[in-house]
């Protein structure tokens, strides 16, 4: 990456609307090159989407949760981590989940409507028979969101 995906990253990150247009405007580069910039970060995958980032509190899940799950691995049906996976995936409430090292197997980010409703979403978690084991810790406040565009201007 150059100095100029640096600068269109960053433009569409401030600024999802603005358009190859407006991004050739912004930075004094032609809209064929800006176009062409995008087609290779995306075909790169350093540009993985362009959808809406959301809320999941303005939604009405404002309590965020995390799940370390330790799991079968043995070689059964059902048993581990692709197995575990697709379930989590089928749970609205799973945002993501990461295979980790350490003491757990998975580390599961989930959302619920109130403490009481993390409750049943843990459950509904813990429904794969695979999953031998889990702690939940709750996040009372966001320090740091997720965020990716650091990366880019220091890469």
């Amino acid at each position: 990456m150059d100095d100029l995906d640096r600068r269109l990253i960053g433009l569409f990150a401030a600024d999802p609307h603005i358009g190859v247009l407006g991004a050739s405007r912004e930075v004094g580069v032609a809209r064929s090159t800006v176009q062409a910039r995008l087609d290779k970060l995306e075909a790169s995958g350093v540009i993985t989407g362009y959808g809406p980032s959301l809320s999941p509190a303005a939604l009405g899940y404002p309590v965020t949760a995390f799940l370390t799950l330790e799991i079968r691995q043995e070689a059964s049906v059902g048993s581990g981590h692709d197995a575990v996976g697709a379930h989590l995936a089928a749970i609205p409430e799973v945002l993501e989940a990461h295979t980790i090292t350490g003491a757990g197997d998975l580390m599961v980010r989930v959302v619920a409507h109130s403490n009481t409703d993390l409750q049943r979403v843990i459950d509904r978690v813990l429904a794969a028979p695979a999953i031998t084991r889990s702690s939940t810790v709750i996040a009372l406040a966001t320090q740091v969101p997720y965020r990716v565009l650091p990366l880019v201007e220091v890469s």
